[in-house]
């Protein structure tokens, strides 16, 4: 079928819109008219090719919207249903088989590749093509398993997660990927009990989740730090006891006037190195930082090894070890309840407007750009 769709025609290039063809679905796939789609500082690096998707491409992976078709294989999900999509995995490595799916051992090829997965019984290398000289070209067109800058997106019944058809699917997209990293990160991988202290490096989409996370589990104080002083008053009003500004001095001495002895936990989500290191040096004896920002491949962190010897752990975490099927509903939950405002954050463009939502992104003007794809459910 025609679909339109946010190309980006080579790397660095900006987004264009393309009449493209989509394959019906097969195997366990199923094909989703989109509604809305978050924009992730990951589409972003990956337009730039950081990860190596090759071009070119249609990206986007926080898509929702409605189920339309399903492929044979197709169990529990049905042509009507509400879906978020979230990031894909194998199903059968050893990550998988233990319900660590954000560490599938696929998890580069499966989501970056741009192309069905290779060990899948079908031989369709992308689920979206273009005409070039008249001959129908596979475009990258499966990135995260979705690639939904776009109007209609193909991806499996493994990365998509069926909702309420009363839920407001524009405020739900940006569940599937940055909400649930940061969320997940507290919830899931920390797991912090209350009163314990918190420190989060970044205040955009993931850092906000993670510090809306952090009031939810009973976290006290929670320090927010950004160079934005509008974000960091969003992030007070949202669950922040506390805020930093680097651009008053060093971040570690600001952190241990409040708590002498640094903090329990630590998540940095800006991907700079010396943020990391700072978000290190800021734990008390045996805290844990959470590492969640996406560097790019080659990028190098140096610490005091002393400092790290006293019982002090940096971790490493992908997607907030979140299994969306489960988590995106206990998200949902704690959104119906009023605990998880994700619509603050958000801002709506059209799918023509993504060069600019992704300019306003990068600007700070926008905390969570939204693209409305024009197809209502």
């Amino acid at each position: 079928m025609k679909i339109t769709a946010a190309l980006v025609p080579e790397k660095g290039a900006s987004f264009v819109l393309r009449d493209l063809t989509l394959a019906d679905p097969v195997g366990d796939e199923i094909r989703v008219r989109v509604v809305a789609c978050g924009i992730c500082h990951t589409d972003v690096s990956s337009r730039d090719q950081v990860y190596g998707t090759p071009m070119p491409a249609v990206l986007g992976h926080e898509g929702a919207g409605v189920v339309e078709a399903v492929g044979p294989k197709v169990k529990a999900i049905k042509p009507g249903d509400h879906v978020l999509m979230s990031f894909d995995s194998c199903g059968n490595c050893p990550s998988c088989r233990d319900g660590q799916i954000a560490y599938c051992w696929h998890h580069m090829e499966m989501n970056f590749s741009g192309f069905r997965y290779s060990g899948t019984a079908w031989d369709v290398p992308s689920p979206i093509s273009m005409a070039v000289d008249g001959v129908e070209t596979p475009v990258a067109g499966a990135f995260f398993g979705q690639s939904s800058f776009a109007t209609h997106a193909i991806c499996s019944e493994r990365n998509a997660v069926v909702v309420d058809k009363d839920l407001p699917l524009e405020v739900l997209a940006p569940l599937g990927c940055g909400m649930q990293t940061g969320a997940g990160a507290v919830l899931n991988t920390l797991n912090p009990a209350p009163g314990s202290s918190f420190a989060i490096t970044g205040a955009g989409t993931v850092g906000m989740a993670a510090i809306m996370a952090a009031k939810i589990a009973g976290c006290a104080p929670i320090i927010a730090i950004d160079m934005s002083a509008d974000r960091l008053k969003l992030a007070l009003e949202l669950g922040a006891t506390h805020a930093i500004n680097p651009a008053d001095g060093d971040i570690v001495q600001a952190v241990k006037a409040i708590l002498p002895a640094g903090v329990q936990y630590s998540i940095e989500t800006t991907a700079h190195p010396a943020v990391f290191r700072a978000a290190v040096d800021m734990l008390q004896v045996r805290g844990i930082c959470g590492l969640i920002g996406g560097a790019k491949l080659g990028t190098e962190a140096s610490f005091e090894m002393t400092h790290i010897l006293f019982g002090r752990t940096i971790r490493g975490i992908l997607q907030g070890d979140s299994v969306p099927k489960s988590f995106l509903p206990r998200l949902i939950g704690l959104y119906r309840s009023g605990r998880f405002p994700i619509e603050r954050l958000e801002t709506r463009y059209r799918l023509d407007q993504i060069n600019e939502a992704i300019a306003d992104m990068k600007s700070g003007k926008t905390i969570k750009p939204v693209l409305m794809t024009g197809s209502q459910p």
